[in-house]
């Protein structure tokens, strides 16, 4: 089999290995693998809260937002497919992490807030986000950290241009 061995490090199993087939795209291959590791990380920070990965940046938005926002409006924020929404949203209305009513000035609208208890994590979401900065980012001084967030800045509005025109 023709591949090309990746730097060390790259999670528990070892080297990453890409396979021939990548050659055309070994920054994406490279996005795909740091998404993974980086989803995983923020799964482990984020399971004594009781949170998947996703779930954090819905309480964000919630937490910035004020007290209560309409769900088309989280949807819009997220940038995600509305019944992705709906769904995580069930699941963290089940975990007790946010409430859902219905808007008393548009009945076919949703109303979102976070619970009692999801308002109380929002100091543990910023220390778990504080925590996976300092991981994904070690060894980075501040001047390739900035290059960095301009550089995803640039490929995350490539691709948001691409998306919006379709394939």
């Amino acid at each position: 089999m023709n591949t090309t061995e990746e730097p060390a490090g790259t999670d528990t199993a070892g080297p990453a290995v890409r396979p021939a087939v990548a050659r055309g795209g070994p920054v994406s291959h490279a996005l795909c693998r740091v998404a993974r590791l980086h989803r995983t990380a923020a799964a482990a920070l984020l399971r004594d809260l009781g949170l998947y990965p996703g779930q954090e940046l819905v309480m964000m938005h919630l937490w910035e937002s004020g007290p209560v926002i309409r769900q088309s409006d989280l949807v819009r924020m997220l940038g995600l497919d509305p019944s992705t929404v709906t769904k995580t949203l069930q699941r963290m209305e089940q975990a007790g992490h946010v409430r859902r009513l219905p808007d008393p000035a548009d009945r076919r609208a949703v109303l979102v807030e976070p619970s009692d208890s999801g308002a109380r994590m929002l100091a543990e979401v910023d220390r778990a986000w504080s925590t996976l900065e300092q991981e994904s980012l070690a060894g980075l001084d501040e001047a390739e950290r900035e290059q960095l967030l301009t550089l995803l800045g640039r490929v995350e509005a490539n691709l948001s241009a691409y998306n919006a025109q379709g394939p």
